[in-house]
């Protein structure tokens, strides 16, 4: 008759299956090799079940070892969530905040509204995470995160997302460009003009790509990224011009010429939060602090472009 199996087991046979041999998973749960035989020896005798083939003295999972291995699987998820939950009570019990923000954000805008929101809650302690917006979203789901800021073009229906701040795209310029003679730029200003580009993939370069398309321009690309303080570093160096959201360039004022571009081309980033989260208060101050910094670093940027 079957035994009931034991967790310790269950742990060996998907550290076996993950890493593919005794010694490798036996190194991961920090246990001597015959100890790792051993508890596989034991799994296949108390489910009565062959998990293994023994093949030229390595271990090959048989089709009843992978069946065993999804449902393990799922199970680990289901700790994981469990973990998840942990970590959220913990956050709120501590007074925890976790933040998630994209590349773009991750410079002197967060920096300014996190400092002002710690000024008035001096007894809670911020963990800011710089991380694709996708990965941002997946976290805020798996409430690993309290509060993102993420690309304009993302949706999940188990996010609460709200724009945080639209406006129109400015041009940059190194200081002393010919072009920061102009009161605005317009599209036909940019022909042929040493360009610094996000990359294509980027949701921001297809709006840009797109627009330029729309007026027949073509810019002389000289360089593309996909992360804006190294765009924003790249113009202050000279070698180009480029189109940004106000955001990005906070606190690079000083060392770039920015002009107004018109007709306006507007881009937005957003706001995320997890449905239902326990650490709402906390969120809701935070989120609260992002706008108004968003708001006044936008203003400045734009009165003096």
């Amino acid at each position: 008759m079957p035994r009931h199996l034991n967790l310790r087991q269950i742990e060996a046979f998907k550290a076996l299956i993950e890493h593919g041999t005794v010694s490798r998973a036996a190194e991961m749960l920090n246990i001597s090799q015959p100890a790792m035989s051993k508890l596989i020896a034991h799994l296949e005798a108390d489910a009565c079940l062959k998990l293994f083939d023994r093949l030229k003295g390595r271990l090959a999972p048989t089709s009843h070892a992978m069946l065993l291995y999804d449902e393990v699987g799922r199970i680990f998820a289901g700790v994981r969530q469990v973990e998840n939950a942990v970590e959220a009570i913990r956050r709120e019990q501590q007074g925890r905040l976790g933040v998630g923000v994209m590349a773009a954000l991750a410079g002197s805008f967060l920096q300014l509204a996190t400092t002002g929101f710690l000024k008035s809650h001096r007894t809670v302690f911020c963990s800011i995470q710089s991380l694709s917006s996708e990965w941002i979203v997946d976290r805020l789901v798996a409430r690993k995160l309290d509060i993102g800021l993420v690309s304009g073009r993302l949706d999940n229906p188990y996010v609460k997302l709200e724009p945080l701040s639209e406006h129109p795209v400015v041009c940059i310029m190194p200081l002393g460009h010919r072009l920061a003679a102009k009161g605005h730029i317009e599209p036909l200003d940019l022909h042929q003009v040493e360009f610094v580009a996000y990359h294509r993939d980027t949701y921001f370069g297809n709006i840009i790509d797109k627009m330029f398309e729309t007026y027949g321009v073509e810019p002389r690309t000289v360089i593309d990224s996909n992360v804006a303080p190294t765009l924003c570093e790249f113009v202050a160096a000279g070698l180009g011009v480029s189109l940004v959201h106000p955001l990005t360039l906070s606190g690079m004022e000083h060392r770039l010429a920015v002009r107004r571009f018109e007709p306006e081309t507007l881009f937005k980033f957003q706001l995320g939060r997890s449905s239902g989260n326990r650490n709402a208060a906390l969120v809701e101050d935070f989120a609260n602090e992002l706008r108004e910094s968003a708001a006044q670093i936008c203003s400045t940027v734009l009165s003096g472009s």
